[in-house]
């Protein structure tokens, strides 16, 4: 039996705790952490869950009876967090962003090598079913050589949304739309597509004025092979809609799922390939459901690995290419000038420092609050149709 903890108990919380409920015969939750520890003790009477309850992660890190910990800290506790747990003999499951800096993340994973534990950051859409079938078929190359890849991750946030006490603020939120919404698109994108060579975007705050970060970037990606992608990331985009379209040689596949494909007539104009589109609709048929999704499908995984069933999905290294992208966006977009990857350490943005240092304040934030009364949220598309996501 895994003995498991929560260390923070906001809103994101709520689905690392029904995840594992889900797995009663493989996993115990048997203590929860918060700053305010009347947060932590609602969600255990909430979950009717016999929890220790603490106000702090270091309390979770001294608890011997512990396996693994889910940090679902604000990001700029990611780092500490992770690295005191994993040096205290404990499996860590980090909330995204995995931290804010890509030193943070090399010292995470050298915590995770000397402490011989495990360490997963959540990228919980890699566990939705359309996506999970849509990276298949890309590597069936089936529609052929992807040649194009366009993600979008539109959100929509209003200005109060900012006057949470630690968001909005270069220190504690470590950016904004980029790091903290686009991180699920932008580790999907790096999961089908690879890293790409060099980039060049743009970073900006067009409607967000309690905020030093941006609430909209837009970033064209190069690989080696001559492929280009596009990410565009907004708060600013009513309905939310969360898309990725790749152009393939033969043909268009998407998330959510359709199929376009072409073939030249005699003038170069296009016609429709209908016998490859049925072709790329009955592979897509043809792979299973997952028996777990997001979060549940996650915690599923990072359980076996323990184990010794699984290997682990998104480990630190998978998460780190995801920070590496966000930064490179920041460097890129905040500079004005195209960056080439992979980023070194000496790169500008490469410590908390250096982007403390460099990044501009779009605004000053001038409300603050240490909590909202209304804590519901939404969490991203389900990938399976078009249309505003749903609360959760």
């Amino acid at each position: 039996m895994i003995r498991v903890a929560i260390a923070g108990t906001g809103a994101i919380a709520d689905s690392h705790i029904q995840a594992y409920l889900n797995f009663p015969d493989r996993c115990k939750i048997v203590a929860l952490a918060d700053l305010y520890a009347e947060k932590a003790s609602q969600k255990a009477r909430q979950y009717n869950l016999d929890a220790a309850i603490y106000d702090s992660y270091q309390k979770i890190a001294e608890n011997d009876h512990v396996d693994l910990v889910s940090v679902c800290l604000p990001p700029f506790e990611h780092a500490a967090a992770a690295i005191a747990l994993l040096r205290a003999g404990k499996h860590v499951l980090v909330e995204k962003p995995m931290a804010t800096c890509l030193e943070e993340c090399d010292q995470m994973l050298a915590a995770a090598s000397s402490s011989g534990k495990l360490l997963g950051v959540v990228a919980q859409n890699r566990y939705k079913t359309p996506l999970w079938k849509l990276k298949q078929v890309i590597d069936s190359k089936l529609a052929g050589r992807i040649l194009y890849a366009q993600v979008e991750s539109f959100w929509w946030r209003g200005s109060n949304y900012y006057d949470l006490w630690w968001r909005g603020t270069w220190e504690k939120e470590g950016g904004g739309c980029t790091m903290n919404h686009a991180v699920h698109q932008i580790d999907l994108f790096q999961w089908m597509m690879g890293m790409p060579d060099e980039l060049q975007a743009v970073v900006t705050n067009i409607n967000h004025e309690n905020s030093e970060v941006e609430d909209f970037s837009t970033a064209v990606m190069l690989y080696q092979s001559g492929a280009v992608g596009q990410l565009t990331a907004s708060l600013v985009h009513h309905g939310e809609e969360q898309r990725l379209v790749f152009q393939g040689e033969k043909a268009q596949i998407s998330a959510p799922w359709q199929v376009y494909a072409s073939r030249q007539r005699e003038n170069g104009f296009p016609e429709s390939n209908f016998e490859l589109e049925r072709e790329l609709n009955r592979f897509y048929e043809s792979l299973p459901e997952l028996k777990y999704t997001a979060h549940a499908g996650q915690i599923a995984n990072i359980l076996a690995a323990i184990a010794g069933n699984e290997a682990l999905l998104v480990d630190g290294r998978a998460g780190r290419n995801t920070i590496e992208l966000v930064t490179a966006i920041y460097e890129s977009g905040h500079l004005n000038r195209r960056i080439q990857l992979p980023l070194l350490p000496t790169a500008l943005f490469y410590t908390r420092q250096g982007i403390l240092q460099h990044a501009p304040r779009f605004h000053q934030k001038t409300r603050s609050l240490e909590n909202f009364g209304d804590n519901s949220i939404t969490t991203g598309s389900d990938y399976q149709k078009s249309g505003p996501v749903k609360p959760a």
